[in-house]
């Protein structure tokens, strides 16, 4: 039952994610043209570690700079869902949900009682 639960959950998240469309778009993360900036923590963090690989200020900066600039990258996709039938729509979400439950009852506990 798990594992045929499993194999629904797996095939309607792929005939799920499959409809999705993800484009990007400018940067426009506190206003236009503001992606040099976003750059500095990281340059800076860059340079205190070449300086001294043990500076906590420069992995500090570093691993901020990269989290802003990864988080900015998100920010800016646009996700689109393809255009498909309701049809279709409703055996991924059908297999999705489907599995999920065959899943769940699978390793859900059973009881000893007698009922």
């Amino acid at each position: 039952m798990f594992f045929g639960g499993l194999a629904m959950v797996v095939v309607g998240g792929y005939l799920l994610l499959n409809q999705v469309e993800v484009h990007s778009g400018f940067w426009s993360w506190w206003g236009g043209r503001t992606f040099g900036l976003t750059l500095l923590p990281l340059l800076v963090g860059i340079g205190f570690l070449f300086f001294d690989g043990k500076s906590v200020p420069g992995w500090i900066l570093t691993a901020a700079g990269s989290l802003i600039i990864l988080a900015g990258i998100i920010v800016n996709l646009r996700i689109y869902f393809q255009p498909t039938s309701l049809y279709n729509t409703l055996i991924m979400l059908a297999l999705i949900a489907g599995g999920l439950g065959l899943v769940l009852r699978s390793i859900r506990p059973t009881s000893s009682g007698s009922r």
